[in-house]
């Protein structure tokens, strides 16, 4: 089964409003803790903020990653791409036959507008606030003519590309400086099967939403109709609007860019994948040179 990019497309000819949802926090199964925290000497309860793994405990004493969303979802954009294409008309109406008919009928040859808009949605992470730029995925800005950035306060910002990187499909927008704190890149060498992770996107066009799963794969190459080369392959859901969005670890840090999934029906069947932080950097060393 072929790989699909993890981008949202609507035609204006068909949209529809979009319900903006509030930030889904899945992480229910996690309450056995982190990987990286202490074993207990006694049967005392440990603070979870002390094992820097992004938990720590809701107002229920229950293992929560609440406290770790309100700090990295602000990075995390709306990445919107519109552009316009030219389109044949129907057959039908080159046909003489037809053109008859409706002369026959008294009726008018209807008429055709060849321009056709289209706009795709994904993700976008920043990257560097200071500077404006904005982490996203190459192919969801391709022939587009606009470009805006929405942020989870609803700021809205038309943004430029500054440089991308078509082997990894990612891409850097340009946006004016803005007051978030950007999230930092983590080693993603580093990962290994079963690491939690997190993938925060506007999967389908719905809004800001988070989930959660483990790395399934690394080096995952072997893939009909990559060309990406080695992608991390994930369980954390990915669907069409995921597209550029962040890959995270439970410290918050950048470990892939999510890009790409695969599914029967174009949505998630808890197989996706994002492109290595390693990897992705080149894009964004290009243009701080």
């Amino acid at each position: 089964m072929p790989i699909r990019p993890a981008s949202f497309r609507i035609n204006d000819r068909f949209k529809r409003p979009v319900v903006r949802l509030a930030v889904l926090v899945t992480a229910g199964w996690l309450l056995v803790g982190c990987a990286t925290a202490p074993e207990p000497k006694s049967a005392a309860r440990i603070p979870l903020q002390s094992t820097g793994c992004g938990m720590e405990e809701n107002s229920q004493g229950l293992p929560s990653l609440a406290p770790l969303m309100r700090r990295v979802t602000p990075a995390v954009v709306t990445v919107s791409a519109e552009s316009s294409i030219q389109t044949e008309p129907p057959p039908f109406l080159k046909d003489p036959d037809f053109k008859r008919f409706l002369d026959q009928m008294g009726l008018p040859l209807p008429d055709w507008d060849p321009s056709e808009r289209r706009q795709s949605v994904g993700s976008g992470v920043i990257v560097d606030a200071r500077r404006g730029y904005v982490m996203t995925n190459e192919h969801l800005l391709k022939d587009a003519n606009t470009i805006t950035v929405t942020l989870t306060d609803r700021r809205s910002f038309r943004a430029r590309k500054l440089a991308s990187d078509p082997s990894t499909d990612v891409a850097i927008l340009k946006i004016p400086p803005v007051d978030v704190i950007p999230l930092p890149f983590g080693d993603s060498n580093r990962l290994e099967v079963g690491d939690f992770v997190i993938a925060i996107g506007n999967p389908f066009g719905l809004g800001q939403t988070v989930t959660l799963g483990i790395v399934s794969a690394v080096g995952r190459s072997d893939i009909a109709g990559n060309q990406l080369g080695e992608l991390i392959q994930t369980d954390a859901s990915i669907n069409p609007g995921n597209s550029g969005g962040p890959l995270i670890d439970l410290t918050g840090a950048v470990v892939g860019i999510n890009t790409a999934l695969i599914g029967p029906t174009g949505g998630n069947v808890g197989i996706g994948f994002a492109v290595p932080s390693n990897r992705a950097q080149t894009a964004l060393k290009r243009v701080r040179k």
